[in-house]
């Protein structure tokens, strides 16, 4: 039996505190972003398995437990958090149909407060995060204030998260130790999953008709890697007769036709494509580019009926702006894509089907400008058979 839990009937998130370690009740009234440090500093929804768990979310934690730089400049500085109560979220994602709302990069601009915007005018139950979300690249008052941004969407739905490279926040002979402030303020709920890391792990959604798996594209994922292990033993523990539909996120595409980041997926592709493959892993989403990308199903650089459907969502609103360059002609396995912000709309229907939409953010009005039916690797008999 799979040591994976589901998330589904409830969701717990931290109170919230101010930057003085006291508790704020009010979690709906702060929105402010303009990059200030003080205030609430709660910022993600904690998914909680249905049979109970331990939160997992945003938490503020000691100045000396963050990265050291600029530690004169940390909100709390070195006085203790004070542990706050706990507030109960009812989440409706126990049975198909389930609805996510899929994001990346997305920064603290006013294309993100648009990404944002648009996304909370969708009934959706969870939120997928490709990575690169403060875009705090050391200043770690960019923490708070990108907490303050996402608070009124990340304290009513569960926000889950993998890391992308601005998030490493390492330096060498220094601080050694990349993503301190990341695993310090985004606990994700890896030990549900049997994972060792906070960088990578998986959850059930939908009373398990749902697994996503959330991969590390900074972690180690070599052949014997923990997080080779782990996801080869994750995957094995899968029935796809009760769990029709497979999705895996990473930050760095392994499939791109931009100019951007050309190549930088690549030893991630060559080390798991085999693994998701074989599991018939039916999406895979990524962040890192700044700009929309669609694939048809794909494996080993061919067009694949078995393969994954690939898409890019690197577009949520970041500050270094768009890739607007992309390679020409276009690769026959793109099928679409286009240098805009916007987010993505995943509604599972049923056992079988799934509409995906891409949502454009054109002059602050959301306009879908890409959408596509996909069908399960479940229900495809060959794709079984292989």
């Amino acid at each position: 039996m799979s040591r994976v839990k589901e998330i589904c009937t409830s969701t717990k998130i931290v109170e919230a505190f101010d930057s003085r370690g006291g508790c704020v009740e009010d979690l709906g009234g702060y929105n402010d972003v303009t990059g200030g440090v003080a205030g609430v500093i709660l910022a993600a929804a904690a998914a909680v398995p249905c049979s109970g768990g331990v939160a997992a979310g945003y938490n503020r934690p000691k100045a000396r437990e963050t990265l050291f730089v600029p530690m004169a400049e940390d909100a709390i500085g070195t006085a203790p958090q004070q542990p706050g109560s706990e507030i109960l979220l009812q989440d409706s994602s126990c049975e198909l149909p389930i609805k996510f709302a899929v994001a990346g990069d997305l920064g603290q601009t006013g294309w993100t407060n648009s990404t944002l915007s648009h996304i909370s005018g969708y009934p959706h139950d969870i939120l997928l995060l490709a990575g690169d979300l403060s875009y705090a690249d050391f200043y770690q008052p960019r923490w708070d204030s990108f907490a303050r941004l996402v608070e009124p969407l990340a304290s009513s739905r569960p926000w889950m998260v993998t890391q992308g490279n601005h998030e490493i926040e390492s330096i060498p002979f220094l601080e050694a130790k990349p993503f301190k402030p990341y695993n310090a303020r985004w606990h994700m709920p890896f030990e549900e999953s049997a994972s060792p890391s906070n960088l990578f792990y998986s959850f059930n959604a939908a009373g398990g008709a749902v697994h996503v798996i959330m991969l590390g594209s900074y972690a180690d994922f070599g052949t014997g890697s923990d997080q080779f292990r782990w996801l080869r033993a994750d995957l094995c523990s899968l029935d796809r007769a009760k769990t029709p539909w497979l999705i895996a996120i990473i930050h760095a595409p392994w499939y791109n036709s931009n100019e951007a980041h050309q190549g930088e997926g690549e030893a991630m592709r060559t080390a798991l494509e085999d693994v998701l493959y074989g599991a018939r892993v039916d999406m895979v989403f990524a962040g890192h580019v700044h700009a929309y990308e669609r694939f048809s199903r794909v494996y080993n650089n061919k067009e694949e009926e078995c393969g994954a459907v690939h898409i890019t969502v690197g577009d949520g609103g970041n500050r270094e702006g768009l890739a607007r360059d992309y390679l020409q002609p276009p690769p026959g396995i793109s099928l679409f894509r286009e240098a805009s912000f916007g987010h993505g709309r995943l509604d599972v229907v049923n056992f079988t089907h799934a509409l995906w939409e891409w949502h454009r953010n054109d002059d602050d009005e959301p306009v879908v400008a890409d959408s596509v039916w996909i069908t399960s690797h479940a229900a495809n008999p060959a794709c079984l058979k292989k």
